[in-house]
């Protein structure tokens, strides 16, 4: 065929592709339609009965056999169905979402939307209130709107608010969680059941709740579609879209009171299915650069609901045919949809271009306090934690005096005396080390990614110093305090490789840092439930232990590690006072003062992960207080190190032995682990230095 004929022929196929727009997006639309299809047809043929894809297809041809019957319907299908209206749910809420917000990282699970509609399922569930089930989707509306109204309001707009978004979510879902974690324990007998269900199963009974549910569902959607032109108008602008006669205050109201209602719906369901809402609408619009007409609503909404189906399915048939049904029975859907969505974020974060750090603080400075001040502030502050200390020994279920402490340690107490104090000694000693440790480390971190807002426990440092614990206690049972120490400092050495590795790669970025620190961490959360899932089930309250951190149980043993790793990282951190002062300004006054930043930064990030490895071992996964104590530190002493150093474990350890104290006394003889009250007392303390950045913007 000559050359001319081929020219010929190929502008004439570009006219009829570039005459037909939609040709592409009906490609899509069915490649993506089938894919899910068939990932129904596996989804059905698994299960923990015999029944397999011949029988289900010799029920459809109109074979009779009632067992199978029986099986597909009760099981099977409600399953199936399940998996259909959360995917649906999520992805279209999520696209709703980020449409409104106008940010690519909104979500239910980043709005704290599915963590509220929890906390509000358990509370009432708590109280002992029977709901019917649109009344329970209500509940977890209200839960979830309240959510997404203080998350909102906390995050601004622009690739800033993106990440300031994800850090009021984070944030604010852990202090939910907290909450929800200790109804949990306070009303075991009226929330029995709802901890697995809070990591998001799509096990069902029966068909009532698609019964109730998929009209709802359809008729949230269907208002969605009717309202898709103005939500194509609402991403020109406010100005423009009111130009062209959209009421943008009522349509982004709507749009979000609708995007929360189908959020509410699939908690109800199946519980909190994490980053399904997060990763479906960014999967399609990632698509929807090269496809013609996928940007526009009515097709992102659509494409999104199938592709969360395609998300939640695809996570359930990989589930079962890694850890076989039998095993899937007990896990958790969610946690899958945790472990595949945190690595999406890591990776949204990744490509993510950024102009500057989320909010450099404005404490950060070499602005001191006059002196002597900071001196009489770290005297005051020993004296406190002396007094807490001596509160943590004397208070518990069991009330002691001052005498009763003095006659144990001169030996010369009781048998019952005996007996408490050498229980409670070493928990109070646990929660000063750990308080300390997990203090330092935040100092550190904070000054090597010039971040206020980073953490061991919100970069991920903790979950995987959590998951090494894990690992050799649940494969190694008769396992030492030292080798489980060791395998919590190499899961915390593994997590800041991978979170540092990430961040500092073509240049510090401290939005990028937190981002994939966010992601690393709920990965290894995810992680350490669905090791616990497959290999002690049953065990709900080794899973609370190690989430929400504990000192119960400690003895002298549990001590060493975290007072060695002090010992050893408090000077190495001490000398380094300077350089952190000067690592935390910018990056290029450190070189041009003679700092050696790669060093500097290497061994503090070395005895970070040390101490954080050690805290984790000895009392679990303890929260914000890596956060609040340097934070707290600088607002007392200055930006100084040399001061602040000091002043942030005194307040660390003070901080988790209050917290401690309190857990073991308000409902003696039951109690609440020390990093719930942890987590309650700083998640506000967070949420006030957004709304405080915010403001200084």
């Amino acid at each position: 065929m000559p050359p001319e004929t081929l020219t010929r022929a190929a502008s004439s196929a570009e006219r009829v592709a570039d005459a037909r727009p939609g040709f592409r997006l009906a490609v899509f639309g069915l490649l993506i339609g089938t894919a899910t299809a068939l990932l129904a047809l596996v989804h059905i043929t698994q299960g923990t009965s015999t029944v397999n894809a011949a029988d289900i297809l010799g029920l459809l041809l109109g074979n009779d056999d009632a067992e199978t019957a029986a099986i597909v319907g009760a099981s099977r299908v409600p399953r199936l169905v399940a998996g259909v209206l959360v995917g649906v749910a999520l992805g279209v809420a999520g696209v709703i979402m980020q449409s409104v917000s106008r940010n690519a990282l909104a979500s239910p699970d980043t709005l704290a939307v599915n963590a509220g509609a929890h906390l509000a399922i358990v509370a009432v569930a708590a109280v002992g209130l029977q709901v019917p089930l649109l009344g329970a989707v209500g509940v977890a509306f209200l839960g979830g709107i309240g959510a997404a109204a203080l998350v909102l309001a906390l995050a601004g707009s622009g690739q800033s608010g993106s990440v300031r978004l994800v850090l009021a979510g984070s944030a604010i879902a852990l202090a939910f969680a907290a909450l929800t974690q200790t109804l949990l324990i306070l009303f075991a007998q009226e929330t029995r059941g709802l901890f697995a269900w809070g990591a998001g199963s799509l096990g069902q009974s029966g068909m009532d709740k698609f019964v109730v549910l998929a009209p709802l569902i359809g008729v949230v959607l269907v208002i969605l579609l009717l309202k898709s032109r103005s939500l194509d108008l609402l991403t020109l602008g406010d100005d423009q879209a009111r130009v062209l006669g959209i009421n943008v205050r009522g349509t982004q109201v709507l749009a979000i009171v609708l995007a929360v209602l189908l959020a509410a719906a699939a908690v109800t369901i199946s519980g909190p299915i994490g980053f399904v809402g997060l990763a479906a609408p960014a999967i399609v619009r990632l698509a929807a650069a090269k496809i013609p007409g996928l940007h526009r609503h009515v097709a992102l909404i659509l494409a999104s609901a199938l592709m969360g189906i395609f998300l939640v399915l695809g996570a359930d048939v990989l589930l079962r045919a890694l850890v076989g049904a039998q095993s899937a029975v007990e896990v958790p859907t969610g946690v899958v949809t945790t472990m595949f969505g945190a690595v999406f974020l890591v990776i949204l974060a990744h490509r993510m271009r950024t102009s500057g750090p989320t909010r450099e603080a404005r404490s950060v400075s070499l602005g001191g306090t006059r002196p002597g001040a900071g001196a009489v502030v770290v005297v005051l502050l020993a004296l406190l934690l002396v007094a807490g200390t001596v509160a943590g020994l004397l208070l518990g279920d069991a009330k002691l005096l001052l005498g009763d402490v003095a006659n144990w340690i001169s030996g010369q107490a009781g048998p019952v005396v005996s007996s408490v104090m050498d229980a409670r000694f070493p928990r109070v000693g646990a929660a000063l080390l750990a308080g300390a440790s997990l203090a330092l480390a935040g100092t550190a971190i904070q000054a090597v990614s010039r971040n206020p807002l980073a953490e061991p426990s919100i970069i991920g440092v903790s979950g995987g110093a959590g998951i090494g614990a894990i690992a050799v206690i649940t494969f190694v049972p008769l396992a030492g305090f030292w080798l489980i120490a060791g395998a919590a400092g190499v899961g915390a050495a593994v997590a800041a490789a991978v979170v540092f590795g990430l961040a500092f790669r073509g240049g510090l970025q401290t939005d990028r840092f937190v981002l994939v620190g966010i992601g690393v961490s709920a990965a290894a959360m995810a992680a350490i439930t669905l090791l616990i899932v497959l290999t002690d089930p049953w065990n709900e309250a080794k899973a609370l232990t190690w989430l929400s951190g504990s000192t119960y149980g400690r003895s002298m043993d549990h001590l060493i590690p975290m007072a060695v790793a002090l010992l050893l990282t408090v000077p190495i951190i001490g000398s380094l006072h300077r350089a952190q002062d000067l690592l935390a300004l910018d990056e290029d006054t450190p070189k041009l003062l003679g700092i050696a930043v790669p060093r500097s930064r290497l061994i503090l990030l070395v005895c970070a992960v040390v101490l954080t490895g050690s805290s984790v071992a000895g009392i679990g996964v303890i929260g914000f207080v890596g956060l609040v104590a340097p934070h707290a530190a600088r607002a007392l002493v200055g930006s100084r190190h040399k001061l602040a150093i000091p002043t942030a474990m005194l307040l660390g350890a003070l901080l988790v032995c209050v917290g401690d104290m309190i857990g073991r006394t308000m409902i003696a003889p039951a109690q609440l682990p020390a990093g719930l009250l942890t987590a309650l007392l700083g998640a506000p303390y967070f949420v006030y230095l957004l709304f405080r950045s915010r403001l200084t913007r």
